[in-house]
């Protein structure tokens, strides 16, 4: 099926900021497909970028299709580069464009939520699970005894700093 499968239980550190960013679209109306189709379009001229270019970032991305929407989840570096990344020449281009084919144009929607997440707010776990995810932006470890929980994962990095 593709990705290698870690057998076991992994987490990831928590020692680090991260921003998780969700963008994707909705379509409202099936029968408009000139209206929201260039929509769809316009995003894997940026996925391609993001997933080759690795200084802008992005550490990692994964799409979901549920129709009648869509969505991604984007795991980024810093602030700083999501919106560096926004600013730039493929996302602006893309940008204008679709807030002009918008204009009365009801047949698609888009949304983003950004999220920045401080360091040891976090946690996560992988069981039997191909890299995937926080784990596949930031890299996995085996659970130890320290990080048995939710809970004490959260709180290891506090944990660690009062064990200097």
């Amino acid at each position: 099926m593709g990705a290698e499968l870690q057998e076991g239980r992994f987490t990831t550190k928590n020692d680090e900021e991260i921003v998780v960013f969700v963008i994707g679209m909705r379509i409202n109306r099936f029968r408009s497909v000139r209206k929201w189709l260039p929509v769809l379009l316009a995003m894997p001229p940026m996925i391609k970028e993001l997933s080759v270019r690795k200084e802008l970032g992005c550490l990692h991305l994964h799409s979901y299709l549920q129709l009648p929407a869509t969505m991604m989840i984007q795991y980024w570096e810093s602030e700083e580069k999501l919106l560096a990344y926004a600013k730039g020449e493929k996302h602006s281009k893309a940008w204008k464009t679709f807030n002009r084919r918008a204009k009365g144009n009801h047949a698609v929607g888009i949304y983003h939520e950004t999220y920045k997440i401080p360091k040891e707010s976090y946690e996560s776990i992988y069981v039997n699970m191909p890299a995937f995810g926080l784990g596949k932006a930031l890299g996995t470890e085996p659970v130890s005894p320290s990080t048995n929980t939710a809970g004490e994962r959260l709180r290891r990095t506090k944990k660690d700093k009062n064990q200097r």
